[in-house]
């Protein structure tokens, strides 16, 4: 039994290799239930990368045929690791990204972008209100400028 990533459409989970031959597996992982045969499935072991078919599944269980040869020495060979464990126990923390994410930058721009949005609205704002009182003055000191001049 051997620990695995599995990727099936679109999203990751666990799964267990419980059978290895030399053109496919046969896997324990509720995603695998839920595929269709004939789906693609990827199932990654340490560096070892797996493409297979859905050839059959029953409850939890499905039999992938791979694409290619499976290295089934090299896969065994992780499996004789004293790390190897038959009882479930927690999966190690690994970060799969290159590089972890910065949220920081991220918030610094939406930040930028909310200032110049605020900004843009109040010099509208401003200008609207500055023709405003610029219209209801224009009649009165048009008024009185007249009343000056004669």
């Amino acid at each position: 039994m051997l620990r695995a990533r599995l990727r099936a459409g679109i999203g990751w989970s666990d799964a267990c290799i419980l059978n290895v031959s030399s053109r496919g597996l046969m896997i324990n992982s509720t995603t695998a239930a839920g595929q269709q045969m004939g789906s693609m499935i990827e199932v990654r072991h340490g560096e070892y990368v797996i493409v297979a078919e859905v050839v059959w599944r029953s409850g939890t269980r499905a039999g992938l045929r791979s694409e290619e040869r499976v290295p089934v020495e090299e896969i065994m060979a992780l499996s004789s690791a004293p790390s190897l464990q038959l009882n479930a126990s927690q999966w190690p923390a690994i970060e799969r990204r290159m590089e972890p994410r910065s949220y920081e930058d991220s918030r610094l721009r939406s930040r930028a972008m909310e200032f110049a949005g605020i900004t843009i609205v109040a010099i509208s704002l401003a200008m609207g209100v500055l023709a405003m009182v610029e219209q209801a003055f224009a009649a009165p000191l048009a008024t009185v400028e007249r009343a000056l001049d004669g």
